[in-house]
């Protein structure tokens, strides 16, 4: 290998991995995985509102991280915002279950390396400082097994008599796959499956049934009209 392709290889790799980030958050856009409006609190779903962080250390995830997140939570249905990497959930007593696929982040920084320290020390300049993109992997808390309880991610029980018994009725009678957990209201059109935080985190009660009934509408809308959900998964 040439001295000058070995040297034009981290900038290549890096337009590589802007390129594969910028198409997945363009997949998820076109597959209309986007946020409702939030009838309810952060208290009773152990997540931040809407914003992923690292179980381990509790600190939120930023800049494009967040989409790619969220996007993982709503495709595969996540109960959670918590993630770790695969030597974080073993330092934390845990680990991944066989077979889970994590999702690709990245950590974007700069570094001033030593050549140009001694150059700027030299001529009095100011040192430049070359930008760097490094991905990494993470895995849901829900990917994990054996985590301390403080960390995994488990949905509240649904207190009883909380659901009035008309809606609850029909929620129940409808068919569709609907999963309690997280802190996000969804239909994921690819998963078929209806995403709701459990009914303690909503202000007012009624407000859950509301949120379920909302997206108990969408999938109702692929199921009378299938050809939409063949045009969604062509988007993707």
């Amino acid at each position: 290998m040439s001295r000058s392709s070995a040297r034009a290889r981290p900038g290549q790799d890096r337009a590589s991995l802007y390129a594969e980030i910028t198409d997945k958050i363009i997949a998820e856009l076109e597959a209309g995985r986007l946020p409702w409006v939030q009838p309810w609190g952060a208290s009773a779903t152990g997540a931040a509102i809407g914003m992923p962080k690292n179980a381990a250390t509790g600190r939120r995830y930023s800049g494009i991280n967040v989409l790619i997140l969220w996007g993982a939570v709503i495709e595969r249905g996540y109960a959670g915002q918590a993630w770790l990497t695969f030597r974080q959930a073993l330092a934390v007593g845990g680990n991944i279950r066989k077979g889970e696929r994590g999702t690709t982040v990245v950590y974007a920084d700069r570094f001033i390396p030593e050549a140009e320290r001694e150059r700027a020390d030299r001529d009095g300049d100011e040192p430049s400082a070359i930008p760097f993109l490094k991905r990494f992997t993470v895995f849901n808390t829900d990917q994990c097994e054996g985590l301390p309880d403080t960390i995994a991610s488990t949905a509240p029980p649904v207190p009883e008599g909380l659901i009035l018994p008309q809606a609850d009725a029909l929620i129940r009678t409808s068919g569709a796959d609907i999963r309690i957990g997280g802190d996000r209201a969804f239909y994921s059109v690819i998963g078929d499956f209806i995403q709701v935080p459990p009914p303690q985190a909503y202000f007012e009660p009624v407000n859950w049934h509301r949120t379920a009934l909302h997206e108990l509408g969408h999938n109702a809308e692929i199921r009378i009209m299938p050809h939409l959900l063949g045009r969604a998964r062509l988007a993707v």
